[in-house]
């Protein structure tokens, strides 16, 4: 019987169906899943929120400074591009300035030039004239002597008296003007 126990005994284990879980082991199973879905749900989900949070954040506030930045840099960028402007025609203002004072500058010396010209051509033209005169007197002297001698020669008789030596020789001297005008007409 023994035998028969035994056989029956394993007819039972081997009557059972073994896709058929065991009621005891799905509880241990089911109480294991609970427990480690209260703690994955009580610590390690709000941990992932919390970095998934913490990185959005930072996410959005990289977002944020680089549109700040892309919005300073565009700011920067038309600040530059007014200096520049400004620069240019600063410049352009300054270059006509230079034209305008290098035309001033050169009207005044060509006016200088001009008047020293004058001045030197005035006292050349003064220089000439008593050079003139000196050469007028030079010769009315020497053209006297001469005169008073040539008429003394001619006359016969010596002309010593300087009053009408001075008389002969302005005769022949206005004589010779006349002459020289009549011709020059």
């Amino acid at each position: 019987m023994k035998q028969q126990i035994i056989s029956a005994a394993t007819t039972d284990t081997a009557a059972t169906n073994p896709l058929v879980p065991n009621v005891w082991e799905m509880g241990v199973v089911l109480v294991g899943f609970a427990v480690l879905l209260y703690i994955v749900v009580k610590f390690v989900v709000p941990m992932f929120e919390k970095t998934y949070a913490e990185r959005a954040e930072a996410i959005e506030g990289g977002i944020a400074k680089a549109e700040q930045a892309q919005a300073e840099a565009s700011a920067a960028l038309e600040e530059y591009k007014q200096q520049l402007t400004d620069a240019r025609a600063e410049a352009n203002r300054i270059r006509e300035e230079a034209r305008a004072e290098g035309a001033q500058i050169l009207a005044d010396l060509k006016a200088k030039a001009a008047a020293e010209s004058a001045r030197i051509t005035e006292q050349a033209h003064a220089a000439i004239e008593s050079e003139r005169q000196a050469a007028v007197v030079s010769l009315r002297s020497e053209v006297g002597t001469l005169a008073t001698t040539l008429a003394g020669r001619i006359v016969g008789e010596a002309l010593t008296d300087d009053e009408r030596a001075a008389r002969v020789v302005d005769r022949f001297l206005a004589d010779l003007e006349t002459q020289n005008a009549g011709a020059a007409k």
